[in-house]
């Protein structure tokens, strides 16, 4: 009975989506890439900072995330680096995110980007915007938490 050992290779964090928005669920997906696109992610050359995710007839489309391209690969081989691209999810999957973000008006955001046993991943986060006043507490909050450490640590 051996089992396969899944590794687990962050490629891409995307921190700032968890600072502007409030992530509700969770989704792992897979994602459609060529080659090229394969070889720069292996390399780490991905910005999740400004992209989002569409449901569009039945897909889900990845939109405005930015893989460079492969720099050994000739022009006419590499890809667009902003090119759309479309994730795998269920059909359940897919019918849930409709509802959830068409009529409560959510967004999806790529929150981190990863390697799972040799298959490039993506993280979706089912998210709502916040407001200026959440981000000023989460700040508060972040800062409380840390004089708390340091007193604990100091006594």
């Amino acid at each position: 009975m051996s089992e396969k050992s899944e590794s687990f290779k962050i490629v891409s964090d995307n921190r700032q989506a968890r600072f502007q928005y409030e992530i509700l669920e969770t989704y792992e997906a897979g994602i459609e890439l060529v080659g090229t696109e394969v070889k720069s992610i292996r390399e780490g050359k991905v910005n999740l900072r400004d992209g989002f995710a569409l449901v569009r007839d039945g897909e889900v489309l990845l939109l405005n995330v930015h893989v460079s391209p492969h720099k050994t690969a000739s022009q006419f081989f590499n890809h667009d680096p902003r090119r759309t691209r479309k994730l795998l999810l269920h059909r359940q999957e897919i019918r849930k995110l409709v509802g959830r973000v068409e009529q409560q008006g959510l967004t999806l955001v790529p929150l981190k980007m990863y390697f799972k046993g040799g298959w490039v991943k993506v993280d979706l986060g089912l998210a709502k915007g916040k407001k200026l006043h959440d981000k000023r507490e989460d700040v508060k909050r972040r800062d409380d938490q840390r004089e708390m450490q340091r007193a604990m640590k100091n006594r």
